[in-house]
Parts: structure tokens; C-alpha cells; sequence
């Protein structure tokens, strides 16, 4: 069986989306790390110092957003996407290929209305002057940005999914326990 390679520009793009696509994994990374400190913080705070942090919450709940709009498009480049495995693992290599090139395009959907509602959301909520509820008052703007950013990181990423697939290359494997991820 011939193995196709990618030509040029699906490298272009793969070398593209690896870059943002790693770059918002870092952040999303951060938040996670920054969550579970914060967390173990308010904890402290409350159940030793009996001073509990109301503002640790909101924080919380912004990077959880922060996290998965931002790993989506990484997470969806390695094929670690929830998957039905169970019925795609008995498909012949041709239906195989058609059921990856039309979950690309469902997740490329999906990316679109997280831009275009996003976008409107946001540019709504920035109009508005709207802020968050509670003890930070954040402008709402600025949390509603991440479905723009993250749907757009996302629908670059279905895109080389679906190129992928379309020429016969399987999805970028996780890179192994140490090795430095393959763009």
C-alpha cells in the first residue's frame, strides 16, 4: 500500500497550526496549573487561616474556559478527540477515511459558530459595558473572546484534519512519554 505524504502546503499549514495550536496548549497549560495553585491556596486559606478567598472561584471558572477552548485545537490534531471507536475501529480504510473527512467538517461547523457567535457576543458585551457577576467585575468581553479565538484555532486544525484525511494520512499520533511533538 503507497503511503501518500503531504505536499507543501498542508506542511505549511500543519507547521502553522502546530505552532498556534502549541502556543495556546502553553496557556491553556498555565491556567491549569495556575487553577490547581489557587485552589490549594483557597483551601488553605479557608479551612486553616478560616479566610476564605471569594474571588478564587471566578478566577477558577474563567481559566476552565480558558483551558478547553484553548486545548481543543491541539487535542483534536493528535486524534484524542472523544471518538465512538467501538464502530469507527471495524471500518474498512476507505470508510475510515470518509468518517474522519466528515467529522472534520462537523468540528469545522462547530469552529464556525464558535467565531461567529463568539465574535457577536463578545463585540455585544463590550457595546454593553457588561461585567462579570460577582467580586472581580471583569468586562464579560474579554472571557466571550476565547470561543473566537479558541473556534478559530479549532477550524485550522479541522481544516488539516480534513486535508489529512483526504490524501490518506492518519491524524497526528501523541508524541511518546519525552519526544518533542511532531508538527
Amino acid at each position: 500500500m503507497k503511503v501518500a505524504k503531504p505536499g507543501p502546503a498542508l506542511e505549511a499549514l500543519g507547521r502553522v497550526v502546530g505552532v498556534l495550536s502549541a502556543v495556546a496548549m502553553g496557556v491553556a497549560a498555565f491556567c491549569l496549573l495556575a487553577s490547581f495553585a489557587l485552589i490549594g491556596w483557597a483551601v488553605v486559606m479557608r479551612y486553616v487561616f478560616n479566610a476564605a478567598p471569594v474571588w478564587v472561584d471566578e478566577v477558577v471558572g474563567f481559566a476552565l474556559v480558558a483551558i478547553v477552548m484553548l486545548a481543543a485545537a491541539q487535542t483534536l490534531r493528535r486524534g484524542e478527540h472523544i471518538g465512538v471507536d467501538l464502530l469507527t475501529a471495524r471500518l474498512s480504510d476507505a470508510a475510515s477515511r470518509w468518517a474522519r473527512i466528515w467529522a472534520a467538517i462537523a468540528v469545522g461547523i462547530v469552529a464556525g459558530v464558535l467565531i461567529i457567535n463568539g465574535w457577536g457576543t463578545a463585540s455585544l458585551a463590550k457595546m454593553l459595558g457588561l461585567v462579570t457577576e460577582g467580586s472581580l467585575e471583569w468586562p464579560t468581553w474579554w472571557l466571550m473572546l476565547l470561543m473566537p479565538i479558541g473556534g478559530s484555532l479549532l477550524l485550522l486544525a479541522a481544516i488539516e484534519a480534513a486535508w489529512r484525511a483526504a490524501i490518506g494520512l492518519p491524524p497526528l499520533a501523541a508524541p511518546a512519554h519525552g519526544e518533542k511533538d511532531a508538527q
